[in-house]
């Protein structure tokens, strides 16, 4: 069955520096190709630049984000997420609305940790980057970490790092379709 996606909207987040490339753009591809209405948010709207030598302009800044207008969030990780975005409130804030608003939530590499920040993954299953301080915001929040690639658990959907970043994205993109699926 073909799903036409033209009325999912898709908010992916990066931190203004040091996002790791594939984490942001690998799946802002896989949700542009599907038809997904994609906007990129950050700290800034000025350029931001990833770690790997990309850069991009995001469309919003993280507190403009509408939740009730969009179907997933989905944070890139790298370097970046750390310093910029585990702390930020407005994006953790963002992050607890819309897992109370039921929508779908995606966090690859140390921006993993971002859910488990926002206190909505207490014995819930996720994934990480095996970075120590990561490890220890998983186990500190009540998270249980699995030593995955991809780990889903209900509507959160976590990645390792880059080298999930497709399998990530398309985790999400089915998570997309089924929720589809069940409004049609």
């Amino acid at each position: 069955m073909e799903f036409d996606l033209a009325n999912t909207e898709v908010v992916l987040v990066a931190a203004p520096k040091d996002f790791r490339d594939e984490e942001l753009f690998i799946p802002e591809d896989v949700f542009s190709e599907a038809g997904a209405f994609v906007l990129t948010a950050s700290t800034t709207k000025s350029s931001i630049h990833g770690s790997q030598g990309g850069s991009t302009e995001p469309d919003l800044h993280i507190e403009d984000i509408n939740v009730d207008s969009l179907d997933a969030i989905v944070i890139a990780g790298g370097s970046g997420a750390r310093q910029y975005l585990w702390h930020n409130e407005s994006l953790l804030g963002k992050v607890r609305e819309a897992n109370d608003k039921g929508k779908i939530i995606g966090a690859i590499c140390v921006s993993g940790a971002i859910p488990a920040l926002a206190g909505i993954m207490k014995d819930r299953m996720g994934t990480v980057y095996p970075d120590p301080e990561a490890l220890d915001i998983l186990k500190g929040h009540g998270e249980i970490y699995v030593d995955e690639g991809v780990v889903v658990d209900g509507n959160v959907i976590t990645a390792n790092g880059p080298q999930y970043a497709k399998e990530f994205a398309e985790a999400i993109l089915g998570l997309l379709k089924q929720r589809l699926l069940t409004t049609i």
